[in-house]
């Protein structure tokens, strides 16, 4: 049994989950952003993690600092210290995974780390062992819920960690025989995360019926955040938990 139980519970409206933090106030993947999603009234966040030159997880989304800070190169040739050195918008740095934890375990609810898993450009570099033995050691394993576009990620990390709950990361740009013939049944996971453009009523509930709960990325509109919410997601990944909120009523 994963041990999030309480994020795998029914839930009588969708989560609210800071993509990138709130990334719609603050510079994405960074400790302000994340911060600042527990302040809005987030249910969690989702970061994307990778790895650097040295072996630490970092948390940053592109495969290059170059749009994301005044620097270049690409993150995995860069060391910890050279990140470091960095700007990631108004004087913030790249973190690491281990920062991130530390700074939203004071929230006053229980709080869902997304851990989305990078790893499309360097495949077998042990990115999922590293990121696990991150959220063994700060025991926050009833607090994330991983995911990744890769399946055979997902897939590593159900045979690490088969108490923590993983989701599947698609676009609806994939061909519907590769999500369903494909790329589902080759990683066991609880969770989907299909992009807002998939999003029906029917949709979701053809994934319930298959015992998959949905979470949906990025959703940022009020019409967007009100078809989802009415499509009966279980999650709703957004730049702004505090638009969403305010969309939900809440």
């Amino acid at each position: 049994m994963p041990a999030m139980n309480h994020w795998l519970n029914p839930i009588d409206r969708p989560l609210i989950i800071g993509h990138r933090g709130a990334s719609a106030h603050a510079p994405e993947n960074t400790l302000a952003a994340f911060v600042l999603a527990v302040a809005q009234g987030a249910d969690g966040i989702e970061l994307d993690v990778m790895r650097c030159a040295t072996g630490e997880v970092v948390v940053i989304h592109d495969d290059t600092v170059n749009r994301t800070t005044d620097g270049e190169g690409r993150v995995r040739a860069l060391s910890l210290a050279a990140l470091r050195r960095l700007d990631a918008g108004n004087g913030e740095r790249i973190p690491t995974l281990d920062e991130v934890i530390i700074a939203t375990a004071g929230a006053s609810r229980p709080f869902l780390l997304n851990i989305e898993v990078k790893n499309d450009a360097a495949p077998f570099d042990g990115l999922e062992r590293l990121v696990v033995e991150v959220v063994r050691r700060h025991g926050c394993e009833d607090r994330v819920l991983f995911s990744s576009f890769n399946p055979l990620a997902v897939r590593r990390l159900a045979q690490l960690a088969p108490d923590i709950p993983r989701g599947i990361l698609y676009h609806h740009a994939m061909p519907a025989y590769l999500r369903e013939v494909w790329l589902a049944p080759l990683a066991p996971h609880e969770f989907r995360h299909p992009d807002i453009g998939l999003i029906t009523p029917e949709f979701v509930a053809r994934l319930k019926a298959q015992g998959k709960r949905v979470n949906t990325w990025t959703v940022n509109t009020r019409a967007d955040i009100v078809r989802a919410a009415t499509s009966g997601v279980h999650g709703i990944i957004g730049d702004s938990p505090l638009a969403i909120r305010d969309a939900l009523g809440i």
